[in-house]
């Protein structure tokens, strides 16, 4: 468990200053529930230590060698495999990046990868239950975009093979994309 303290301390150190996109919740909140899904799944500590630390790269200035050192070289490739390889690409390019990647990734890989899209489903489904359509005004690209980006990921962690170890996890998340996307009636509040 040592392994699982030091990311938390190293990711809540490197993303001190930033907060979730639109909001005022402090981004370290996002790792932190990305290493509790994959614990709650039964993930292996390498596993929890790369979904607590998959956005260190991409967002902070920590690189992959400095993980490596730390962590060791699974934990490294888990979270250079979550992370998008150039982010001066058009969000289009990046996403379709994300999407035809995971497809073929390794299952450590996809599984962290789900974990985080679930976390931001789950966050977006209980923003939408709040804030209704304004919630889409947060992003750069608005609900349409969202939506074809997160059925595509659907469509990704399902492609063949599938791991069995990792089956429920993609299947929760399509779950709340289709929650997300495709409102109930029973979950629409009038005012």
């Amino acid at each position: 468990m040592n392994k699982v303290f030091a990311a938390i301390d190293i990711a809540a150190n490197a993303h001190k200053s930033q907060f979730r996109k639109g909001t005022n919740t402090p981004y370290i909140t996002h790792p932190y529930a990305v290493g509790m899904i994959l614990q709650k799944e039964g993930c292996a500590e390498d596993i929890v230590v790369a979904g607590i630390l998959h956005d260190t790269v991409e967002d902070t200035i920590i690189n992959l060698e400095y993980l490596r050192n730390k962590f060791g070289n699974k934990v490294a490739l888990i979270v250079e495999g979550c992370s998008e390889p150039d982010k001066s690409l058009p969000w289009e390019e990046r996403k379709e990046h994300t999407i035809e990647y995971l497809k073929t990734a390794i299952p450590v890989i996809k599984a962290v990868a789900c974990a985080d899209k679930l976390h931001n489903v789950l966050t977006m489904l209980e923003d939408y239950q709040k804030e209704g359509e304004k919630l889409w005004t947060r992003f750069n690209r608005g609900r349409e975009k969202q939506e074809w980006y997160y059925r595509n990921l659907v469509q990704s962690f399902m492609h063949p093979p599938v791991d069995d170890d990792f089956k429920k996890l993609y299947l929760t998340f399509a779950k709340a994309v289709s929650d997300l996307f495709d409102p109930k009636p029973d979950n629409i509040s009038f005012i």
